[in-house]
């Protein structure tokens, strides 16, 4: 990997591992996400795994066109178990290509560089990943090139006048030197306390 790419295996493996932890009977249980069960989340988790590793192969096509505000409410299928990990790895593969982090691509319906396509699947699974941990109470150590990139991705989108403040929610205000983490989360519009 050059300086200016990652591997997304490591954050992707972290995921994986959170998913693995979580019981049937935790499934129903809310998230930090307005309307999303635990069920709900890794449904969006799997779904956005397919489209980011379509975006880096520029497989333009559904998986890269639906935008996630429009779509319905994402569910999980009985295979989930096995579903998810394989797309996860899937995504960390298509991103180990330098090709993936040049030009232009496509996400959620939104035409985008790569390079921004790409911070914008470390955000999503360094903060989808910490929902899930929250959840579920398992512990959570983000890959910290993922986390570095999600928060770099996420306090750009602050400064960006046009989007208003945050870019999933209102900023929550966190101390300057907090962890980087908890920083994020912030910037995403949670709360680094918040507990089911």
């Amino acid at each position: 990997m050059s300086d200016n790419l990652f591997d997304f295996g490591p954050q992707t493996r972290v995921v994986a591992r959170l998913a693995e932890g979580i019981p049937d009977d935790r499934l129903g249980d809310g998230t930090p996400c307005p309307d999303y069960a635990v069920r709900h989340l890794l449904a969006h988790v799997l779904g956005l795994s397919v489209a980011f590793r379509d975006a880096a192969g520029k497989d333009l096509g559904a998986t890269t066109d639906t935008s996630p505000t429009l779509a319905a409410l994402p569910d999980i299928g009985p295979d989930w178990r096995a579903e998810l990990p394989k797309a996860l790895d899937g995504l960390a593969e298509a991103w180990r290509d330098p090709a993936a982090w040049t030009g232009m691509t496509r996400a959620g319906g939104v035409d985008l560089p790569g390079s921004v396509a790409a911070a914008v699947a470390a955000d999503e699974l360094v903060i989808h990943g910490w929902d899930l941990a929250t959840v579920t109470g398992q512990s959570y150590a983000p890959d910290p090139a993922a986390l570095r990139m999600s928060y770099d991705f996420l306090l750009a989108a602050t400064e960006d006048p046009s989007r208003g403040g945050g870019i999933f929610g209102p900023v929550v205000a966190v101390a300057a030197d907090a962890p980087l983490l908890d920083r994020a989360l912030g910037l995403s519009g949670r709360d680094p306390g918040w507990k089911p």
